[in-house]
């Protein structure tokens, strides 16, 4: 009998660091994680295994597919939006290379047990691409259907992954004699830009926000790459966290779709500088716009409607952009770095 486990890709990035933290306090002990570098401490801990690997990496794969029984999936490894842009091809590789091995992975243990395997697959608002500033500025929250017309290498990967989602969910090898309809349950967030107090930001364009108060709080000097103007949404990471969690636990039947957008404020960059300073009046903090990724910025939009999640699965963020500071980054950050 092989044993069951809970697969994390991506274990040691920004949102696997939060789900594994956030499993273990609910009791869960049979999470595996795989990522490219050893896991810290912190995962090792918490996990049952860590592998060392690559998700493009068949052999490993099939490795676990042989070890354990997978009751879901967590596909957290990505190559972000800014670092996406430099290396499209490698991108495009790990993005979509790497989803479709996990969800074959999947769709093969759901086949060989019988029961349907769970997929987390963590989506973008660079799915989004709103052509002007003036479109962005008049057309409100945007709807899951809108616009998905996306300017970046990442959100073309993140589009394309929700449409192979929905193909393993429901279409998969439709013409062969035996349905797999239903085997794979693959279920999505579009996330907006995530502001995590526990792990330094790792490559993503809205990071400019959580890269303001980290600087900050070092007493370091930051640019910020975008205008003061620049407006997307953002949550906190553990309202992220508490997203997924949701999602993955509504009953299916309550689902009405497989790709939902969350949301929990949506400052101006010059908004958020103006609450880091309440609590840090000497950040050193200014703006040298860098055109190309601030136009990436201006293709995202302002803000996003959230309404089927919050009707379907029960969503609200915990987080406005207040509590986001006085309840979630300051005690950490200030833990972090002001008791060094």
């Amino acid at each position: 009998m092989r044993k069951s486990i809970i697969l994390i890709s991506g274990v040691n990035g920004e949102i696997g660091h939060g789900l594994v933290r956030s499993l273990y306090d609910q009791g869960i002990r049979n999470m595996i994680g795989i990522d490219l570098s050893m896991a810290d401490d912190f995962v090792l801990e918490r996990t049952e295994d860590c592998l060392i690997g690559n998700i493009l990496d068949r052999n490993l794969l099939e490795r676990i597919n042989a070890q354990y029984q997978i009751e879901s999936i967590y596909h957290m490894a990505a190559l972000l939006s800014t670092r996406a842009e430099f290396s499209p091809v490698i991108a495009h590789e790990v993005n979509v290379d790497g989803t479709l091995n996990l969800l074959d992975l999947a769709m093969e243990q759901a086949q060989s047990h019988g029961q349907t395997v769970k997929f987390f697959f963590p989506s973008s608002i660079a799915v989004y691409g709103i052509p002007n500033l003036e479109k962005k500025t008049s057309v409100g929250a945007i709807h899951e259907d809108d616009f998905r017309y996306p300017q970046t290498m990442y959100g073309c990967n993140k589009l394309y992954c929700e449409s192979l989602g929905d193909y393993y969910s429901h279409y998969y090898k439709r013409l062969s004699a035996h349905d797999s309809s239903g085997l794979v349950d693959f279920r999505s967030l579009r996330f907006p830009g995530i502001i995590s107090a526990q792990t330094l930001p790792a490559g993503g364009t809205s990071d400019y926000a959580p890269e303001m108060i980290h600087a900050a709080a070092k007493r370091q000097h930051y640019s910020c790459f975008v205008r003061e103007d620049a407006t997307i949404p953002f949550m906190t990471m553990s309202d992220a966290i508490r997203a997924i969690h949701l999602l993955m636990a509504a009953p299916q039947n309550a689902l009405t779709q497989m790709v939902y957008n969350v949301k929990a404020f949506n400052p101006s960059a010059g908004e958020f500088l103006s609450i880091v300073k309440t609590y840090y009046p000497d950040a050193d903090i200014d703006f040298i716009i860098n055109d190309n990724r601030q136009a990436i910025i201006d293709s995202w939009p302002a803000d996003i409607n959230d309404d089927q999640a919050r009707k379907d699965w029960g969503w609200s963020a915990k987080h406005d952009l207040d509590k986001a500071f006085s309840e979630y980054l300051m005690p950490e950050i200030r833990s972090r770095y002001e008791h060094n």
